[in-house]
């Protein structure tokens, strides 16, 4: 019996990440809480327990049938015992039906100096793995700065704290601000969790931040599928001088997780997966190593599913017959040669791009809508 087994299960819950350009849910946060009682004499060690709730959280995303990347938890404590642990997680990650690419590996808490070896070597694990990989308490946790650079996020999570408490100190504001900078020179996005006013989500925004967590977008009992609440400032239509975060030059800096499904999927299976996800603009069906094979983009799938014999022609026949090529572009591509590229297409000028890494692996997606709005003067 494995370490995972051991315990009981426990009710998870959800949070869902908001990019705040389009106003959409991007992704999940789910995280299951402790465990009961283990059995008399039973010792439950804190990287076992890690584990076990790592991997309960996402069982239970599997049963909502959320399409959309799962953000989880893991203590930086935990990574410290090495490629076993990290092999039990992914063996365990893999039974739920995700695939590496489909869940961002948050790492949270800070870890003595001596642990800085195991703990970087333990992200290069997960990233050559296929996971997504983010620093969570950045600004606060008692963790190296420069392991934003070691650790080559794909997501900067703040401080809770640090984060509510932008708006009115302008010394707080500052480091937010100089972080969202950093993040984006090294192509890693920010992610302000915990936000419980409307005041404080419109603060952030100004700071540059773009996705954001907490109850002043849903509610504790919010599930994938369920509406999300968006503040918008009441100035903000009649300020044509708003200034526009500065997002940087690489296109890398404007990628959202995708929605990926193995490039074997029915339509029929798409189309529940667009169904449950209105803000999905994409699907991307990626091949067994993560690089994409083809892109399903939401308007045309659900066109020609609603003609005329549509659906009983197309449902249960591989949704690849009705996708296009993917259009990729390199992480490192600067957003304007990015912008171009996707112009040179006439009929697919709105597509999304699929951004990739160096060996061809999905890493996100690209609306050539928000490259036009961050790109414009």
């Amino acid at each position: 019996m494995s370490a995972v087994d051991v315990l009981l299960p426990a009710r998870a819950v959800f949070h869902p990440v908001v990019d705040l350009d389009t106003g959409s849910v991007v992704a999940v946060e789910t995280h299951a809480g402790p465990s009961g009682a283990p059995p008399a004499g039973t010792r439950v060690d804190p990287a076992a327990e890690d584990l076990r709730r790592a991997v309960e959280a996402a069982r239970a995303a599997a049963g909502l049938g959320t399409p959309l990347p799962l953000q989880i938890g893991l203590r930086a404590d935990s990574l410290t015992h090495g490629d076993a642990f990290l092999a039990e997680l992914h063996h365990g990650l893999g039974e739920t039906g995700r695939r590496p690419q489909e869940v961002i590996i948050c790492v949270t808490g800070g870890f003595h100096p001596s642990q800085r070896p195991a703990v970087s070597g333990a992200l290069r694990g997960l990233r050559r793995a296929g996971y997504l990989v983010g620093l969570a308490g950045v600004g606060a946790a008692y963790a190296p700065l420069d392991l934003l650079v070691d650790g080559a996020p794909y997501l900067a999570k703040l401080d809770p704290e640090l984060a509510r408490r932008t708006g009115g100190d302008p010394r707080r504001s500052a480091l937010v601000t100089a972080l969202v900078d950093l993040a984006h020179r090294l192509g890693a996005h920010v992610l302000a969790p915990g936000l419980a006013t409307e005041d404080q989500v419109l603060n952030v925004r100004e700071l540059g931040v773009r996705l954001v967590q907490g109850p002043a977008l849903a509610p504790p009992e919010w599930r994938p599928g369920m509406p999300i609440t968006v503040p918008v400032a009441a100035e903000e239509s009649g300020r044509p001088d708003r200034a526009v975060p500065d997002l940087g030059p690489r296109v890398s800096e404007f990628t959202l997780p995708a929605v990926t499904m193995p490039h074997t999927a029915t339509a029929d299976a798409v189309l529940n997966a667009l169904n449950a996800e209105t803000g999905t603009t994409s699907v991307v069906l990626v091949d067994e190593r993560q690089r994409p094979r083809a892109t399903v983009d939401r308007t045309r799938f659900l066109l020609r599913l609603s003609g005329a014999y549509g659906h009983a022609l197309h449902a249960h026949k591989p949704a690849a017959r009705l996708a296009d090529p993917p259009r990729l572009v390199p992480r490192t591509v600067p957003a304007v040669a990015a912008l171009r590229a996707a112009g040179r297409e006439g009929d697919r000028v709105y597509d999304d791009l699929v951004v990739v890494d160096e060996h061809g692996r999905c890493l996100g997606i690209v609306r050539v809508s928000d490259l036009i709005r961050g790109l414009s003067p």
